[in-house]
């Protein structure tokens, strides 16, 4: 066992460094850019537009500095037309690009080994301190959305299963499928017109985990009030996660409950319930827990996007919108570092439930 997580552990060194080298070389042939974007905010900006590059040269940039015939395709820069080589070379080295491409890779391999992700293109602050400030948001809707996602589907799929073709099947087949064809941001919608102040209800907040005042709340009152805030958007997650889920246990279960070891318990005098849970239970739920690594992370990041941008939540989804739109790489890589090596972790803990679930599995001897 232990060879094997030692395995495991080395090969995420490789995976990593061969999804930053697609991504980072992706990022240089992509037009637009932080020294670009920076370019397009200043142009035709007075000097407090561009007091950011610093020194008198920034001033140069603003009025004096500007030269009308700089060769735009000899800086390789749309927005560089008019502006002095040496306050062009000036922001280059404030965002890191006057150096080659490759030189930039390497030196950011290696701040990413001892996890320094540098400053913020676009916020200028530390790219650890933003993602500090939005991760809450993020694992709130995150850890929720999975633990009640599983806390439906995994009973709901098992009575589906056991039930299959009943009118309690058929019913609920209908609600996962209308859950399932509808996005969950327009379920979002849904719940905002439905209870938020739209044209029927207005019980539950539009925006923001907490309330204002929120701090100088008794600790019980913090905990309701933290609980009313997210109740419609972890209801618009749920809503849209758990049908997929439930569909895939429900298969999983009916295709072992037909097999061959379930009729030879029957035939042994174990009662259903004695079949489904001694026997059928763990071999089908390892189809689930090879699922949760993606599930978990996809949560985290990608899922709650646009729940974020309906509910005003700033967290880590909306973050990563927002740095590829301005070309922040410094947090597009950050995010995707934390989140790929965060994957990949997960997915070793898998296997490492796979086996525990069901000690018949043995990796060591497959030399994966």
């Amino acid at each position: 066992m232990g060879a094997y997580i030692l395995r495991r552990l080395l090969l995420i060194i490789p995976t990593m460094f061969g999804m930053l080298v697609v991504s980072f070389f992706i990022t240089q042939f992509a037009p637009g850019g932080p020294v670009e974007n920076y370019l397009a905010q200043v142009s035709g900006q007075s000097v407090a537009g561009s007091a950011a590059v610093g020194g008198s040269e920034g001033g140069d940039f603003a009025g004096q500095g500007v030269v009308k015939d700089t060769d735009q395709k000899a800086t390789g820069y749309r927005g560089a037309a008019g502006v002095r080589p040496e306050i062009l070379k000036r922001i280059e080295k404030q965002y890191g690009f006057d150096k080659p491409p490759v030189e930039r890779f390497f030196a950011m391999i290696w701040n990413y080994l001892r996890f320094d992700f540098g400053d913020s293109y676009s916020r200028g602050v530390p790219v650890l301190d933003l993602i500090a400030q939005k991760l809450p948001v993020s694992m709130t809707l995150g850890l929720w959305m999975t633990l009640l996602t599983y806390a439906i589907s995994i009973p709901l799929g098992i009575a589906k299963a056991v039930r299959d073709g009943s009118r309690f099947d058929v019913w609920t087949s209908t609600v996962i499928i209308i859950g399932y064809s509808l996005p969950d941001f327009v379920i979002a919608v849904l719940l905002i017109v439905l209870f938020a102040g739209g044209n029927f209800l207005d019980i539950f907040p539009l925006r923001g985990l907490v309330s204002e005042n929120w701090a100088s709340l008794p600790w019980y009152s913090q905990i309701l009030d933290y609980l009313w805030h997210i109740i419609l958007p972890i209801t618009a997650m749920v809503l849209g996660a758990f049908a997929t889920s439930t569909l895939l246990i429900k298969n999983s279960f009916i295709d072992e409950i037909r097999k061959q070891y379930a009729m030879v318990a029957r035939a042994k005098g174990l009662n259903e319930k004695q079949v489904l849970y001694r026997h059928v239970f763990r071999n089908a739920m390892l189809l689930v827990i090879a699922s949760f690594p993606a599930a978990f992370v996809g949560a985290f990041f990608g899922g709650s996007l646009l729940i974020e941008t309906v509910f005003s939540l700033d967290g880590l989804g909306y973050l990563g919108y927002q740095s590829v739109v301005n070309r922040d790489y410094s947090v597009v890589f950050a995010t995707f570092y934390i989140f790929s090596l965060a994957g990949l972790l997960l997915g070793l803990v898998s296997d490492l439930m796979y086996m525990w679930v069901d000690p018949r599995i043995d990796f060591e001897s497959r030399n994966v």
